[in-house]
């Protein structure tokens, strides 16, 4: 009884990656097959952003597109997260601010958004980083440095 008490109270911190991992994971599938298909896609995504008013469509869609991606396929493996979910942020601000402003009308309207779940899930990557199970704490690992921006314990 006492092995499986000492299982189940190690059981959370055993765990601790996964949340990580599948959120990564997660988020970069989704931008690699959104980005994938506006590449492949790049005159109705350019027409779509010229009907939102967003200057330079013929620019912004390809670069849009690029960015989503490259962005995701390297946060799904965990390489460089932290810079890659920045631009990724930028880019869901827009796109709320461009393309789902006319559906928000109360709070919950926003917090209800793809697209504020994708700033919340790329800020906390780049807070906390890539995790264990990642490219980033693979070649820290092999440098012998740590993979988190702040020392243990702080």
């Amino acid at each position: 009884m006492d092995k499986a008490k000492t299982f189940l109270e190690s059981l959370p911190s055993r765990l601790d990656f996964l949340p990580g991992l599948l959120s990564r994971i997660t988020l970069g599938f989704i931008f690699v097959q959104s980005g994938w298909g506006k590449l492949h896609h790049l005159d109705k995504v350019t027409e779509f952003f010229r009907a939102l008013g967003i200057p330079a469509p013929g620019l912004q869609a390809p670069f849009v597109a690029t960015v989503e991606f490259v962005a995701g396929g390297l946060i799904l493996l965990g390489l460089f997260t932290r810079l890659a979910a920045l631009p990724l942020i930028g880019t869901m601000v827009v796109a709320i601010l461009t393309a789902k402003r006319p559906d928000i009308h109360e709070l919950s309207d926003f917090l209800a958004l793809p697209e504020f779940l994708f700033i919340v899930l790329s800020l906390w990557l780049v807070i906390k980083g890539a995790g264990a199970f990642s490219l980033d704490a693979f070649l820290c690992r092999r440098c012998g440095k740590t993979a988190d921006l702040l020392p243990p314990g702080k």
